[in-house]
């Protein structure tokens, strides 16, 4: 605290809420009354009423429904039998998915997919070959260059060329 300023200290309690600020033709000037401290915890006591009121409604709700749930839910044989062939059907489920995901690559959905991927890779790979033509064709026009020079330079392969 010692190291800050009474500028910086009076900006921190304007930031607060705790002191009001005015310009007044080229002078700031500065006050807090007593009241204004005890109006912010009364509006800080009155939120936090209200917003107590209503977690205390929302778990009234909660409750009333935790108790409608459990109704028709009593533990019984038939029932203990039903969550047994769901957890069953639940697993036979997951192998299926899984037999399903190991002939995924047949489907031709996914293949088209693919295809469709492939291709817009393949224009893009031909763009950039086209883009690396042409600066290696702009700098053996500007500099003299020697292509192999150009190709050894920048790590371009010899065989470098589109793909079809």
């Amino acid at each position: 605290l010692a190291s800050m300023s009474v500028k910086e200290i009076l900006q921190s309690l304007v930031d607060d809420g705790m002191v009001d600020t005015d310009r007044i033709g080229t002078s700031n000037y500065f006050w807090a009354f007593p009241s204004k401290a005890l109006h912010a915890r009364k509006r800080k006591l009155e939120e936090l009423e209200s917003q107590f009121a209503e977690s205390s409604q929302k778990k009234e709700v909660l409750q009333k429904s935790i108790e409608k749930s459990k109704i028709g839910r009593e533990d019984t044989a038939e029932r203990a039998a039903l969550i047994e062939e769901l957890a069953a059907l639940r697993q036979k489920k997951e192998q299926l998915k899984a037999e399903v995901d190991k002939y995924r690559e047949c489907d031709p959905d996914v293949i088209e997919e693919m295809r469709k991927t492939n291709k817009i890779a393949m224009e893009a790979a031909n763009r950039w070959t086209d883009n690396i033509f042409s600066i290696k064709s702009w700098a053996k026009r500007k500099f003299g260059f020697e292509e192999s020079r150009i190709d050894k330079s920048f790590g371009i392969p010899e065989d470098l060329d589109y793909i079809d």
